[in-house]
C-alpha cells in the first residue's frame, strides 16, 4: 500500500506541465539521435548526458528517462529502415525487419515494434514497481561482503557475457578497473596511478570515460570503415493509422507478451542483457510459429520483429532493478545511468529508496509516462525519422565528435579533460577495431571504486581474514548463482553464434539461388 502510494505521488510530481515538457525532449532528443545509423542506446545516452547539467535533479532524471527509452526504440527503425543495427540487441529486428521493407512493408515492421516497445516497456513498468521495492528492503540487510559477492558476479558476468569472446571481454573489464582507481585513496590519502599530474587526483570522471569510448571510440572506428555514397533508405508510405491490418495485430499480441515475459527477467540479472532476450525471443517465435507463417521466417516474418522488440524494451525496464536496488550496472547503458545519479550526489542502491524517495518514485512513474509519450510521438513521426537517416555521415560524426567535446569541457570546464577525452577515444577506436567490447571497461570504472570499498570494510570487520568473504550463506548462494548464470549464459551465447551461423549460411544459399535463377532468365531472353 505504501509503495502505491509512493507511486501515485511520483505520478502527481511527473505530471507536472514542466516534468511532462522534460519528459517530451528526453523522448524526441532521444529517438532523434538513437535513429542516427551506428548509434546504439548507450552512445546516445553518453552523448545526450551532458544536456542535463544544467536542470535540477528531478527534472534532469525525468528528461533522462526519456532520452533512455528514446535511445532504445530508435535503433528499431536504423535496423528495419537501413539494415544498420546500432546495437547487437537489433540485428534480430533488421533480420525480419529489413526484409519485411524490402518486400514493401516497411510501415507493418516499424508499427509492429513501436507498438511492441509499448506494451513491453508499460507491463516491465509495472513489473519494476512490484519487484524494486522487495528488492530493496532485502538489500538492506546485506553486509559489505555480500555485496562484494554481488559484484564479483556483476564483473564476471559482464566480462564473460558482453561482446563475443569471454576473454575479450575480462581483459576489457580489467582496463576498466585500473581506471576506477586512478586517483586519490580515500583510506590513505595516497595518489594512485596519477603519474604526478594533479589533475588526475580526484580521478577520471566517469562521464569522459562514457563519453570518449562510446561517443568518440565509436565515431573514429565508422570514419575507418566509412562508405562513399548515399544509404540506401527504404521510403515510408502510407497512413500509420492504416499501418497493421487484422492478421498483422492477430500476428503480433502474442509474441508482444511472450517477449516482454523473456525481456524482463533476463534483463533484471546479469546474463547478456538484451542481446540474450532477443535471440530467445526470435528462436521462441520461430518455434511458435504456426505454418503457414512460419515459412517466412528469414524472408519477412512480422512476428521476428514483434517479439525481440518487445524483449528488449523489457530487458531495458529489467535492468533498472539491479540498478535502483542494488546500484550494479549490468549493461553498457546502466553505467551511464549511474554515472547520471552520480553527477547530482545520488547513489544508487537499497538506501535509495528511503532517503530519495520522492525522486525513485518519479522516475518510475516517469517511465510509464516516457512510454506513452514514445509511441504517440514516434508513429506519425516516422517519416520523418526517415528524413533524418539521409543526413551526410561525414557531417553526422563530425557533429557527434564536436558535441562530445562540448560535453566533456562542461563536466569539469578543463581544456585537460579534452585530452583525457581523445586518448580514451582512442582507447575505444582500437578496442572495437580488434574486437574488444568496451562495455565492460565502463561497468569496471564505475564498480571497481564500489568493490574495493566493500571488500576494505569487509576484511576490517575480519580483521584481516579473508574467509569472511566466502563464509556467510548469502555469499554462498550469489557465488553459487553466478555459477549457473555463468555456465546458462555461456550456452545461451553459444547458440546464439551457432544460430547467427546457420542463418548467414541460409542468406547466402538464397543469394547465389536468386543470382543463378536470374542469370538462366538472362540466358533465356539471348536465346
Amino acid at each position: 500500500m505504501d509503495s502505491l502510494q509512493l507511486l501515485l505521488d511520483g505520478f502527481a510530481t511527473a505530471l507536472q506541465p514542466q516534468y511532462l515538457l522534460y519528459s517530451f525532449l528526453g523522448v524526441l532528443l532521444g529517438t532523434a539521435v538513437g535513429v542516427l545509423p551506428g548509434i546504439g542506446p548507450a552512445m546516445t545516452v553518453a552523448l545526450l548526458l551532458p544536456l542535463t547539467y544544467t536542470l535540477d535533479v528531478t527534472s534532469a532524471i525525468i528528461m533522462f528517462a526519456g532520452i533512455y527509452y528514446g535511445g532504445m526504440y530508435g535503433g528499431s527503425t536504423t535496423s528495419i529502415l537501413l539494415n544498420t543495427p546500432g546495437e547487437s540487441a537489433s540485428i534480430v529486428t533488421a533480420l525480419e525487419g529489413n526484409r519485411m521493407a524490402r518486400a514493401g512493408r516497411a510501415t507493418a515492421a516499424l508499427a509492429t515494434a513501436a507498438i511492441g516497445s509499448f506494451i513491453a516497456g508499460t507491463i516491465a513498468t509495472a513489473l519494476l514497481t512490484l519487484a524494486a521495492p522487495w528488492i530493496a528492503d532485502f538489500a538492506v540487510t546485506l553486509g559489505p561482503a555480500d555485496y562484494f559477492a554481488l559484484m564479483i558476479v556483476a564483473f564476471l558476468t559482464v566480462g564473460a557475457l558482453l561482446g563475443g569472446s569471454p576473454v575479450r571481454g575480462l581483459v576489457s573489464l580489467a582496463i576498466g578497473l585500473f581506471v576506477g582507481l586512478v586517483g586519490t585513496d580515500t583510506l590513505t590519502g595516497q595518489q594512485r596511478f596519477t603519474f604526478n599530474i594533479p589533475n588526475l587526483g580526484d580521478g577520471i570522471d566517469v562521464v569522459i570515460v562514457a563519453v570518449g569510448l562510446f561517443a568518440v571510440g565509436e565515431a573514429l572506428y565508422v570514419g575507418s570503415r566509412m562508405r562513399h555514397g548515399k544509404l540506401p533508405i527504404i521510403p515510408v508510405s502510407g497512413s500509420w493509422r492504416t499501418w497493421m491490418s487484422k492478421s498483422d495485430w492477430k500476428r503480433s499480441w502474442k509474441p508482444w507478451l511472450r517477449g516482454t515475459a523473456i525481456g524482463f527477467p533476463i534483463g533484471s540479472i546479469p546474463a547478456g542483457g538484451a542481446d540474450v532476450a532477443t535471440f530467445l525471443s526470435y528462436a521462441t517465435e520461430k518455434k511458435l510459429t504456426k505454418e503457414p507463417y512460419r515459412q517466412q521466417f528469414g524472408k519477412g516474418a512480422i512476428e521476428g520483429v514483434a517479439g525481440p522488440e518487445a524483449a528488449n524494451n523489457a530487458a531495458a525496464a529489467g535492468v533498472l532493478v539491479p540498478l535502483l536496488t542494488l546500484g550494479l550496472p549490468t549493461t553498457a547503458t546502466a553505467a551511464i545511468i549511474i554515472s547520471a545519479f552520480q553527477t547530482y550526489g545520488i547513489r544508487p542502491g537499497p538506501l535509495l529508496f528511503d532517503s530519495q524517495p520522492a525522486l525513485v518514485w518519479a522516475l518510475i512513474a516517469s517511465l510509464s509516462i516516457g512510454n506513452v509519450v514514445l509511441v504517440v510521438l514516434n508513429l506519425p513521426l516516422v517519416g520523418m525519422w526517415a528524413k533524418v537517416l539521409q543526413i551526410p555521415r561525414p557531417y553526422l560524426y563530425a557533429g557527434i565528435l564536436v558535441f562530445a567535446g562540448l560535453g566533456a569541457y562542461a563536466a569539469n570546464f578543463t581544456v585537460f579533460d579534452l585530452g583525457v577525452l581523445l586518448l580514451l577515444g582512442l582507447v575505444g577506436f582500437f578496442m572495437r577495431r580488434h574486437g574488444y567490447p568496451v562495455s565492460p571497461l565502463v561497468v569496471g570504472a564505475i564498480l571497481g571504486p564500489m568493490a574495493e570499498e566493500q571488500l576494505r570494510k569487509a576484511m576490517a570487520i575480519s580483521q584481516g581474514d579473508p574467509v569472511i568473504l566466502v563464509q556467510g550463506l548469502t555469499s554462498q548462494i550469489i557465488y553459487g548463482a553466478m555459477i549457473v548464470l555463468l555456465i546458462g549464459g555461456l550456452w545461451l551465447k553459444r547458440r546464439q553464434r551457432r544460430f547467427e551461423e546457420i542463418d548467414a549460411a541460409a542468406v547466402d544459399t538464397r543469394t547465389i539461388r536468386a543470382v543463378d535463377e536470374d542469370l538462366a532468365k538472362q540466358l533465356g531472353r539471348r536465346d
